[in-house]
């Protein structure tokens, strides 16, 4: 069998180790391919022979598959498959797996990062002190952004699964009630801290808003103009689940208003950004470049169950499959 791996860079920069692949066939690893389709040709040219691909973001179409006469399986290094043509998979008789479960607890300690950022911005205070803003400074303290205390503030989590869950959790330990958005509501898990309500409540009653949800049609745009005009003014909105969940320019022009106090991001609309995403004018708006589940522990988890997959789809029990 050979395996191609089109993009291994992002999940093993070097800390990691192919060789679970390496005994199931001839593996060739590339670092990057392309994550557009400017560059199909080389996705072509790398997979012509391919009997399984691995790939974490590069696109992987119906046109580029003609061109893939041998390929039989494709597995993809994340959660989220938008990135292949599933149905173009089906009709070929490729099979196509992801990796659902490896990240909740780095993402959700991702999305506390966030908000604790936002609260008390330590990365800034710590670069005014070592640029010598506080020895300059006349007063025995001193602090740059307005500084949040959690305690007794209430979070509105929209997506109670996994993560969301998991968020919850902590919230709850940090002395924060919880309003809880599900399509599927467990109420066991209600009590004096955590309760479900419906959008209309969970926008009324929310000091923060942190986002858990997938990307369907009913959640695209979810934090927009309308639903923000019924928020708290002051709120504050996390995201590490997908970026095209927020309409961005609404956002923006939130926040330079004062409507919305701050927001943290780890996810935009086109990733990686681009120069004129209307975030990047946005006052007291953090981005960072999408590695709520890049910690080493969640990426060890991602190759295991990577390798686990490949090994189940040969002995012909395959799981974890996205196009049955």
């Amino acid at each position: 069998m050979k395996i191609v791996v089109l993009d291994g860079y992002t999940l093993n920069p070097g800390d990691l180790s192919w060789e679970g692949f390496e005994k199931l066939g001839d593996l060739k690893v590339y670092d990057r391919t392309a994550y557009d389709l400017s560059n199909s040709e080389l996705v072509i040219d790398r997979g012509r022979d391919a009997d399984a691909i691995l790939l974490n973001k590069t696109l992987l179409n119906r046109d580029m598959m003609d061109h893939m006469p041998y390929l039989k399986y494709v597995g993809v290094l994340a959660t989220g498959f938008n990135i292949v043509d599933v149905e173009a998979a089906r009709e070929k008789g490729i099979t196509v797996t992801n990796i659902p479960t490896y990240g909740t607890n780095a993402v959700a300690q991702m999305a506390i990062a966030l908000l604790l950022e936002l609260c008390h911005h330590v990365g800034s205070h710590s670069d005014a002190v070592a640029n010598g803003e506080w020895e300059s400074n006349p007063d025995w303290s001193f602090w740059k952004y307005p500084l949040v205390e959690l305690a007794g503030k209430t979070m509105g989590i929209i997506g109670y699964g996994r993560i969301g869950r998991t968020v919850g959790g902590i919230t709850k330990a940090l002395g924060m009630k919880v309003i809880a958005m599900a399509n599927s509501p467990d109420p066991s898990l209600e009590d004096d801290m955590m309760r479900y309500g419906n959008l209309e409540e969970l926008l009324r009653e929310s000091d923060v808003i942190s986002l858990h949800c997938p990307l369907t049609e009913s959640t695209q745009g979810i934090i927009n103009k309308d639903t923000i005009a019924k928020m708290k003014d002051g709120v504050m909105i996390i995201n590490n689940s997908r970026g095209q969940l927020i309409v961005e320019e609404d956002l923006r022009d939130a926040l330079n208003s004062g409507k919305v106090a701050g927001a943290a991001l780890d996810v935009v609309s086109s990733e990686p950004i681009k120069s004129d995403n209307p975030l990047l004018q946005a006052r007291n708006c953090i981005i960072t470049p999408h590695i709520s589940w890049a910690p080493k522990e969640a990426r060890t988890r991602l190759m295991d169950l990577a390798l686990e997959n490949l090994k189940r789809y040969l002995e012909g029990s395959p799981i974890n499959v996205v196009n049955k």
